[in-house]
């Protein structure tokens, strides 16, 4: 890629959630029980969208990409972790730090922006229902995730280039339980101006503009319900926004808390526990929000079961 590593550290040490032993077992099985439920979940979620045709609609393609993104960037740090916790071997080469933090930048982003795709798609769906089927057409949605996809992973390539160009010549002990930005800048030996200010320009602007988009859908969308004289109506559509809402408000504020501030006066103790709810227990949590909260998605789920025990 022409970029000159200028690091004298060949690879870094994951310190952990914990450097209590008698925490470790429990800890693993713990992580070990969510990770299994995340990957259950989000594969499952992907499985009844794909062989429901009654889902085949535009709010499950973006349901079902968002199950993709959950899956993808917790298999990215969770499986690492757990091998951290029975292993006294916490090492991870340079390369692969590099290349964790790319994939789970990528992903983390490209949320960012389906969340906010996915306000769009509901935003039409109530403002205009007559016009939903040509506005979001196939062509249209499949454009969207790909816009979604393309800014994550160039925003995460912009990242990780910038982290590529710091030095490391002191410690190598990362206090975290993956390779994050955060962590890495304070072990730099070098200025690590750019890569702060990045978090607040690319991180910042991610999270604002897509949070702008958000509110100005559910804004014309609050309008719209409140003009729907049934009461039944009104519920409906309600229903249909909880779901995204309560992701949206969930995975917003983990990552402002984290990110949106000065990387002094975050402590070690923070950083693990936020980093814990939205690289673990979020991508965990979106399928059983989406699968409990919504009808139409239980009904698929007994239609192919039932499916299954006539074959």
């Amino acid at each position: 890629m022409g970029i000159r590593n200028h690091s004298t550290v060949t690879e870094f040490v994951l310190s952990g959630l914990t450097d209590q032993p008698e925490l470790q077992l429990p800890l693993f099985f713990l992580f070990l029980g969510i990770y299994l439920a995340t990957v259950v979940g989000n594969l499952g979620m992907i499985t009844i969208i794909a062989l429901s045709p009654q889902l085949h609609i535009p709010m499950y393609y973006f349901l079902s990409s968002l199950s993709s993104l959950d899956f993808c960037y917790s298999t990215v740090i969770v499986p690492k972790m757990l091998t951290g916790f029975l292993n006294r071997d916490k090492s991870i080469s340079y390369s692969g730090c590099m290349a964790q933090f790319f994939l789970f930048c990528m992903c983390a982003i490209s949320e960012f922006y389906l969340l906010a795709a996915m306000a769009y798609d509901r935003y039409v769906a109530i403002c205009s229902p007559l016009l939903y089927n040509v506005i979001m057409s196939p062509r249209v949605c499949s454009l969207l995730v790909a816009t979604v996809f393309s800014i994550g992973f160039i925003c995460a390539v912009i990242y990780d280039t910038s982290l590529l160009q710091l030095d490391f010549c002191g410690s190598n002990i990362i206090k975290h339980y993956y390779c994050d930005i955060i962590p890495l800048i304070q072990l730099s030996c070098s200025s690590t101006y750019v890569d702060e200010l990045l978090i607040f320009i690319i991180g910042g602007f991610s999270m604002e503009a897509t949070s702008i988009a958000i509110i100005i859908s559910y804004a014309f969308i609050l309008s719209s319900i409140l003009r729907i004289q049934s009461k039944e109506g009104r519920s409906k559509a309600f229903s249909t926004c909880g779901s995204h809402l309560t992701a949206v408000v969930i995975f917003y504020g983990s990552f402002m808390f984290m990110y949106l501030k000065p990387t002094s006066s975050t402590s070690v103790i923070q950083e693990k526990v936020t980093s814990v709810f939205y690289t673990i227990v979020i991508p965990m949590l979106n399928p059983l929000i989406y699968s409990l909260r919504n009808k139409e998605v239980q009904n698929a789920l007994m239609k192919l079961l039932r499916r299954k025990k006539s074959s």
